[in-house]
């Protein structure tokens, strides 16, 4: 029977950087996915992913952006592939809303460059942007976008280039504790053994975890690319910034410049706007009225993009209902790590996830700030 150091279940983002930092540091490390690499059927796909250093989701979260900025740009020089653009980005909204005043929060208590733009100075730097009078935006120049598909594909390259093995489409059919510690995972394929198992499931955290007693639901939700009237010229990343917009009357929306050439529009989403799904149910077709709804609601801020649509593509939220992550050792097994919950703006952090989950599994503990994302905090 193989022996291992750490199984890391789940290549997905968090799966595919646990094993890249554990096999760098010497470790013997099986991957087990169940899929191919660099799948589109979890939450680490799309080709591209916001990053931003001012964060309205929490102040708390920075000194771990910070961390991975420079694991991005060590995995860029390292692989070789183009895995993080800083274009700049904006948080709009009214002065009050959680975007603005929550990035303007963390942005001051972290000392972090911006800059307060009113409407008028907003539409001014960026022509395509149509704000209210009554919005406002932090700029910062720091914001841009990682590429996810790639992002996971250098990391397991990496990887296996450092000796982990790496078994794709095989699921994780169960596991348990061996006698003495250390963990004995099942597959279709055989068992393994290891005296540590890193669980990252992505959108099956519900089923995976079921004994961890944390309500993860899983939300469908549709990325749509339009080609802007006029073309992509003024939409391209010299010009147009990434962006998160909270209307008065409406769900926050994001969106990316125009990136994948000049017949592969522009990306714009809703942030926050799912339905109930499962991995094995998830609706594939993007209906006409999601395409009607995202075109209002782009032609609201930008009002030259929806011009035509080109495509959408759903993906799955993990959320929790703080909306926070969950990472930690799992509670009643210490032979477990588990790194779930990622609630739609996980990606960014990939890296540094990565650092903390082999941390965790080979120390048990991480320099890193993690408290705010102990499962307790969801099971009291």
């Amino acid at each position: 029977m193989p022996a291992y150091d750490v199984i890391v279940v789940g290549l997905g983002g968090m799966g595919s950087a646990a094993v890249h930092h554990l096999a760098a540091r010497g470790h013997r490390v099986l991957g087990l996915e169940r899929f191919g690499p660099g799948h589109s059927r979890g939450a680490s796909h799309g080709g591209s992913r916001i990053t931003r250093q001012s964060y309205f989701e929490g102040s708390e979260y920075v000194p771990l952006l910070l961390r991975s900025y420079e694991l991005f740009d060590a995995l860029a020089a390292e692989s070789g592939r183009d895995v993080i653009t800083l274009t700049g980005g904006v948080m709009v909204g009214r002065p009050e809303s959680r975007t603005v005043s929550g990035a303007l929060e963390s942005a001051r208590r972290w000392g972090l460059e911006h800059e307060m733009l009113d409407a008028a100075e907003l539409r001014r730097r960026f022509p395509t942007m149509a704000p209210h009078d009554d919005e406002v935006a932090l700029y910062e120049a720091k914001a841009g976008f990682v590429r996810p598909e790639r992002t996971v594909v250098a990391q397991l390259d990496l990887a296996a280039k450092h000796g982990a093995d790496l078994h794709f489409d095989e699921p994780m059919e169960s596991w348990e504790p061996t006698t003495g510690g250390g963990v004995r995972v099942r597959t279709a394929a055989g068992e393994y053994t290891a005296g540590q198992l890193v669980i990252s499931p992505g959108p099956w955290a519900p089923g995976l975890l079921a004994d961890l007693g944390v309500p993860i639901r899983i939300e469908r939700q549709v990325q749509h690319w339009f080609q802007p009237r006029g073309g992509v010229d003024a939409f391209r990343p010299e010009s147009h910034p990434i962006y998160i917009w909270e209307p008065a009357e409406g769900s926050q929306m994001y969106g990316f410049p125009a990136i994948d050439g000049p017949d592969g529009g522009a990306k714009i989403a809703f942030f926050r706007r799912g339905s109930d799904t499962t991995p094995e149910g998830l609706d594939t077709e993007v209906h006409p009225e999601e395409i009607a709804e995202m075109a209002a609601g782009a032609g609201r801020i930008l009002p030259d993009l929806p011009g035509s649509w080109l495509r959408g593509e759903p993906c799955m939220y993990s959320t929790t209902p703080d909306e926070h992550f969950v990472i930690s050792r799992h509670p009643a097994h210490e032979a477990v790590t588990v790194a779930c919950g990622f609630s739609g703006h996980g990606f960014k952090f990939v890296p540094v996830v990565g650092e903390i989950l082999a941390d965790l599994a080979t120390t048990g503990a991480t320099s890193h700030p993690i408290d705010l994302f102990h499962p307790r905090r969801l099971m009291e």
